[in-house]
């Protein structure tokens, strides 16, 4: 056999061997769909020059199988599997964007603030978490919502997931320290509180969103803070009290099979209905936890989509008083990807409703 040429050669076919050491160690035993998910995301993660989310995923995946943490390295890889392409778009650089820290007992996280060139009077304030693989930057140009918040006038602020916390770039909502309100619910809440006296923003008018991860942390900060939260956006998430630890984060991923908390705010949920990352169950049980405690809603459905668009199917609850407590979106024959947000962005489906516009929408978070 010919030995490689360069020690760049050599560490790739290194990278290759090792890679089909774990796959093969870690497809052992899995239904198809599990197994595939893995070996897509090892084999993106062994031929993106680099690096990049793909072979960060598959270093990590290693890692945690040489420790014995499958079940962890697995779910690492199942992320990585649809994390597509990292965009390097407008948006991420605009120069609005403004960046800030905020220190608590829980630690420090960083973020990144847009605030609108012709804002409302004493705007609404949307925060914005990145699911897995993401950052600030990557979330905003994968979303549009700097535009849309340009627009309506509100602003948008872009926590960031510290690498020290969580190597991924996860927001650790399946731990029960980050489930009430210390740990990183304490730390985004710290971060609204400086933005908020910075650009006198309006109180009644907090909103959180999110993507996977962060979809299931909005969860978690509107049931921990209902006092600070006005409504949340579970996009590909899932419900507060979902998981107490990685395996059963894992488990409520796969099947949704677990018993949520109660959520306290009005909830909007988006969810594609191929997830193979986050089952698409999970959206159900988002709705029953905003909806339960809250007697007497009466749903309604409508339908839509077709010409070159997914179709979608859109429920909704309305409370006796006539507002609107849950709305659901489940987007027919999308993935985990945010619906409708950018070409070529981070876990993106182009051809889904605008998810974005959707979620202002139901904040009452446009212009008038």
């Amino acid at each position: 056999m010919t030995a490689p040429r360069t020690p760049g050669e050599a560490a790739r076919r290194l990278a290759e061997t090792m890679t089909a050491r774990v796959t093969e160690r870690m497809t052992r035993g899995m239904p198809g769909p599990a197994a595939e998910a893995v070996r897509a995301a090892a084999a993106r993660g062994t031929s993106v020059a680099g690096g990049g989310p793909a072979s960060a995923a598959m270093r990590e995946a290693t890692r945690l199988t040489r420790a014995g943490r499958l079940t962890e390295a697995m779910t690492v890889l199942q992320g990585a599997a649809g994390a597509g392409n990292v965009p390097t778009t407008a948006g991420a650089g605009s120069a609005r964007a403004t960046r800030g820290s905020f220190t608590g007992p829980a630690g420090t996280r960083t973020y990144r603030v847009v605030a609108p060139s012709n804002p409302q009077e004493h705007p609404p304030l949307l925060v914005m978490l990145h699911g897995g693989t993401q950052d600030a930057d990557v979330f905003a140009a994968a979303t549009g919502m700097d535009e849309v918040a340009e627009r309506e006038g509100f602003v948008v602020v872009y926590p960031e997931q510290a690498r020290s916390a969580n190597a991924m770039g996860y927001w650790n909502w399946f731990e029960p320290r980050h489930q009430g309100r210390d740990g990183e619910p304490s730390l985004i809440a710290g971060i609204v509180g400086e933005v908020a006296a910075e650009h006198g923003t309006d109180p009644d008018r907090v909103f959180v969103a999110g993507f996977s991860a962060g979809a299931a942390m909005a969860a978690v900060m509107g049931a921990a803070y209902p006092d600070l939260v006005a409504a949340v956006g579970v996009h590909s998430g899932l419900a507060a009290g979902a998981a107490r630890d990685v395996g059963s984060a894992f488990a409520a991923m796969r099947s949704g099979a677990y018993r949520p908390g109660r959520s306290r705010v009005p909830t909007i949920v988006v969810h594609g209905g191929e997830d193979g990352t986050v089952a698409v169950a999970n959206a159900g049980r988002v709705a029953e936890s905003a909806l339960d405690g809250v007697p007497g809603c009466a749903r309604s459905e409508e339908r839509g989509g077709g010409q070159g668009g997914r179709d979608w199917t859109r429920e909704r609850w309305t409370d006796p008083e006539g507002g609107v407590r849950v709305e659901s979106w489940t987007v027919h024959g999308s993935g985990h990807a945010w619906s409708g947000g950018r070409a070529g962005g981070s876990y993106t489906d182009p051809s889904g409703p605008d998810a974005s516009a959707a979620m202002v929408a139901f904040f009452g978070a446009g212009r008038d």
